[in-house]
């Protein structure tokens, strides 16, 4: 689903166009006056329904097409998805909807897992305000998503991820079905003082690398590094990992799954138990992939075990604070029968 520098970029972002299922839905409906509003090189993007909380807080609700977080927007009376994506390392916009819009860099044929990502561009964002924030001078690629659009008859818009995300706490919240962005200052403090009706009951500490949040954790016994990725719709670990945290994966089937160039892969499929990244932190069984993460280790330096995607998001509400480099935590409410 993600740039300052578009090859490292490219290898992550196919190999989630690999081992992702993408489904969007095309948004039919009217846009309300409170939208919330970027600027594109002065071109605006609407996002559907959006509600301003306080000067420095908008809340926008999201809708899950599958296990992707999808906003709804418009670009100049172009009705269409984008997706809220923390592993995308910039703002993408989809080429076969942007045709006519001058590009500033041509860049070179960069390689994924197996597939090629054939003359990206680099577009200057000049100015991008939601509500009374406004970001200067941000980089977004063009990218030819039309290979998606054809086999999944889908309208896909563009993928907002770090460099559009880092500048505020994201509370991304799949119980309500909704995402707070809250504006922060240089320490990552909020500028708004109350922000949420919630009560935050623990934290983590992350690491970031280049755009990626890395947190440190355990499968039953094991050490682990995992990436924290809201684009990825299934969680993934590495073939590579120790046998004794294998011995927690539980294999269902073999899935072959097609990219970009039409070549095929096979991985398997099943679920992780004993997930957890602290003796108060820990999941259920998740959804998962058994594949390579040669590549993106590569690209970005890192020796990631794992990816934590959907699941991690659907069994906890996490607020995201790049600049503090810490995650917060606020527990599902309980259910009474």
């Amino acid at each position: 689903m993600c740039v300052t520098e578009f090859l490292n970029m490219s290898h992550y972002y196919m190999n989630k166009l690999v081992y992702i299922l993408f489904f969007f839905i095309v948004s039919k409906t009217v846009l309300a006056t409170d939208d919330v509003k970027i600027t594109v090189n002065s071109i605006p993007i609407y996002f559907k329904n959006a509600k301003t909380i306080n000067k420095h807080s908008t809340r926008i609700p999201f809708k899950l097409v599958d296990r992707l977080i999808v906003i709804e927007g418009e670009i100049k009376n172009k009705i269409g998805n984008f997706i809220i994506d923390t592993g995308s390392e910039t703002m993408l916009l989809n080429k076969v909807h942007f045709k006519t819009y001058p590009f500033e860099k041509e860049k070179k044929n960069t390689t994924g897992i197996i597939d090629f990502v054939d003359n990206p561009y680099e577009k200057r964002i000049k100015n991008l305000s939601l509500k009374d924030f406004t970001l200067h001078n941000k980089k977004s690629d063009i990218i030819n998503l039309s290979h998606i659009e054809k086999s999944k008859k889908i309208k896909l818009l563009g993928i907002i991820g770090f460099s559009i995300l880092k500048d505020y706490e994201v509370f991304i919240d799949l119980h309500l079905h909704q995402i707070t962005l809250t504006k922060i200052d240089s320490q990552g403090n909020t500028l708004s003082k109350e922000v949420y009706l919630e009560k935050i009951v623990d934290s983590l500490d992350f690491k970031l690398k280049k755009h990626t949040i890395v947190v440190n954790g355990f499968i039953g016994n094991e050490k682990v590094t995992f990436g924290l990725d809201s684009g990825a719709e299934f969680n993934q670990i590495n073939k590579r990992i120790s046998k004794k945290a294998l011995q927690h994966f539980y294999p269902k089937k073999r899935v072959q799954l097609m990219g970009a160039s039409k070549r095929k892969i096979e991985v398997l499929c099943g679920n992780l138990f004993r997930v957890k990244l602290n003796d108060k932190i820990y999941f259920g069984p998740m959804k998962t992939m058994l594949t390579s993460l040669y590549n993106m280790n590569k690209a970005f330096g890192t020796n990631l075990d794992g990816i934590l995607g959907y699941d991690f998001f659907a069994q906890k509400r996490v607020i995201i604070n790049y600049k503090k480099e810490k995650l917060y935590f606020i527990n599902y409410p309980l259910i009474r029968n």
